[in-house]
């Protein structure tokens, strides 16, 4: 009996210790990754087109403690452009307000996105030390495969001393997390004046995974679970992270920013899962699996923030903090201020997937190309010919109901060094002709491209050849004359800092197809860095801003929305033609190539056929013979 009951003894402690080797084993392998990325200093709840809420980081921050109350060891990370898309990015150089207050909410980590260079990197390097110099804790940054340029001293002092690191370890509960940070080459291309060279991304990943992975088993004695913060995207389910995940063995996650992706549910590709949870705080991502050989994914949920979700008290204090500042600081240099109602608006306006989705005249568009034209002709006491925005640069619509500083704001926040101040330059009749060629040829290619004016009336041809699809265009006066376009005469141009520099690049991007060259009064061209000479000035010397302008054109209509704005004016028309007449009116050089490539083809194609016939009648004879 006794050797009996020390067996069965002996065989419960086996059993025990075999159900908690298990026990801790799967402790382990089971990971929760809370995820944000594309959040825009969005800290408030905004309304889209429809007047619904969504976002802001005190419902943020009550969604992530409910999370952690179910998964207290859940890592909380952030992918990028964390910044840029509010007035509180005001604050970004002098308070860092976007990373403290990431810091409040205990974000382990995020990384950069292309927005973080928008303030130049001389801007990001103020943001870095004021952050440092706040004393409160802030999330680590990783970014392994952009580096500064040598000649960018003080950017360098910044990210060492912040500092901007190429990976993280962060142990919780256990599991052990190597996180590192990637910048895709589309962000590299919407950033350039960051001061950065962009490394080969799989190269870079690999060896940092690598590495990484080593520092973990040497410090904690296990394998990491990889997590990359990439600020690169998907788009369709495809994309740069999808090649990354293709690329790289032993990343287990992804967390795809930049393109501002809603997956309903993760892409697995090469035993990476890659997750992306919209933008603007619209939702906080719940990501669970258990990591090893083969991943699997346990649950997976997009957690709506809306107005269903209570604030969080402190984070909503320190968020009333924080515009007061902005009040104090930014606003009243302006005489606005955060809340101030600017008009009601009964009117639905497009969103801004309308704006990006088709070539087409926008009633947004007009509405804030008019603006700015309006701002700076009562500004300068001069008549301004052009002015110009972009889809790239409309970041947000004008919502139903009361519209006020801080909406506008949100829908026009975009700018390099600036906060979209408004330049005035000079082109010649041939390039802004070229520039309604931009709108209508390049589009398809990059929707953000798309152009609004005010000033011009133009027709294109979707069927056209490509840099030939305008057929008609003229200056449209205040008066509604209109008037030819001539070549060799300079236009005054109003556009915005971050539309006038990429016109600029046009020459570059085509290849030298077609130019759009911004130049002074006296017809000198001018380079990108110098456009910060011209920009406009408002009578008490203040900087005339984008948001500035579109906010006193809506205060000037009284109280309500101008009915105007409910629709086109026809100063865009783009149509879908294959009429020989349509095809060819003002046909140019691209078109004349074209057919003479077609036609060469033809002969070509007639030549050998000819050939053929006369071969094969030879043959015939021969055979007859």
């Amino acid at each position: 009996m006794k050797k009996i009951l020390s067996m069965l003894f002996a065989v419960l402690i086996l059993i025990g210790s075999c159900v908690a080797v298990s026990a801790e084993g799967s402790a382990q392998g089971e990971v929760t990754v809370l995820f944000t990325h594309d959040l825009h200093s969005h800290f408030l709840p905004f309304k889209d087109e429809t007047g619904e809420i969504h976002g802001g980081y005190a419902r943020i921050m009550t969604a992530i403690k409910e999370q952690k109350e179910k998964y207290p060891d859940a890592l909380l990370v952030d992918g990028g452009d964390f910044s840029m898309g509010s007035l509180f990015q005001t604050g970004f150089k002098t308070s860092a307000l976007e990373l403290r207050i990431m810091g409040r909410m205990g974000y382990d980590a995020t990384t950069l996105g292309n927005h973080e260079f928008d303030y130049l990197p001389e801007g990001l390097a103020e943001m870095l030390n004021s952050a440092k110099a706040s004393g409160e804790y802030t999330p680590q940054i990783v970014l392994s495969n952009y580096k500064p340029l040598p000649e960018e001293k003080e950017l360098i002092k910044a990210l060492e001393s912040y500092p901007v690191t190429d990976y993280t370890l962060v142990e919780k509960g256990g599991t052990v997390f190597a996180l590192f940070g990637i910048f895709g080459v589309d962000s590299d291309d919407c950033a350039p004046n960051s001061g950065m060279e962009l490394l080969s991304i799989a190269e870079t990943a690999e060896a940092t995974v690598e590495k990484a992975v080593a520092d973990a088993k040497e410090k904690f004695g296990k394998e990491p679970v990889v997590v990359c913060l990439s600020h690169s995207g998907t788009e369709d389910g495809e994309g740069e992270d999808y090649e990354l995940a293709k690329a790289v063995d032993g990343i287990d996650l992804i967390i795809s920013g930049h393109t501002h992706t809603y997956l309903e549910e993760p892409l697995k590709v090469n035993n990476t899962f890659i997750v992306s949870a919209d933008d603007y705080g619209r939702y906080l991502g719940v990501a669970r699996f258990r990591a090893g050989a083969e991943n699997e994914l346990l649950s997976y949920e997009l957690v709506p923030i809306d107005d269903k979700v209570e604030d969080d008290k402190d984070i909503a204090d320190f968020v009333e903090k924080c515009k007061s500042e902005i009040n104090a600081q930014y606003l009243s240099g302006y005489g606005v201020s955060f809340d101030e109602v600017l008009v009601e608006n009964p009117y639905k306006f497009e969103t801004v997937g309308d704006v990006y989705d088709t070539q087409h005249e926008s009633p947004l568009g007009n509405l804030y190309s008019d603006a700015y034209k309006k701002a700076v002709e009562d500004a300068t006491g001069e008549a301004v010919d052009v002015a110009v925005t972009a889809a790239g640069v409309i970041r947000a619509s004008i919502p139903t109901g009361k519209v006020t500083v801080s909406d506008v704001f949100d829908a026009a926040s975009l700018g390099v060094g600036t906060e979209g101040e408004l330049v005035k330059v000079y082109v010649t009749g041939s390039d802004l002709k070229n520039a309604l060629e931009v709108d209508a040829s390049v589009q398809p290619l990059m929707d953000n491209a798309q152009l609004f004016m005010s000033g011009v009336e133009y027709s294109f041809n979707t069927n056209r050849m490509i840099f030939n699809k305008v057929d008609y265009a003229m200056l449209r006066r205040a008066d509604g004359s209109l008037e030819e376009i001539e070549d060799d005469k300079l236009y005054s141009v109003v556009t915005g800092m971050y539309v006038g520099q990429m016109l600029g690049t046009v020459e570059k991007t085509s290849y030298g197809l077609i130019t759009v060259v911004p130049r002074d009064k006296d017809g000198n061209p001018l380079e990108a860095d110098e456009l910060v000479s011209f920009v406009v000035k408002d009578k008490d010397g203040n900087a005339l801003k984008e948001w500035y302008a579109i906010s006193k054109y809506l205060q000037e209509m009284g109280g309500t929305m101008d009915e105007y704005y409910t629709k086109t004016d026809g100063r865009k028309v783009v149509y879908r033609s294959l009429s020989p007449a349509d095809m060819l009116r003002g046909a140019n050089k691209f078109t004349f190539i074209a057919l003479g490539a077609i036609l060469l083809v033809i002969l070509i194609i007639v030549a050998a056929v000819v050939i053929v016939v006369r071969i094969v009648r030879k043959r015939k004879l021969k055979k007859n013979k």
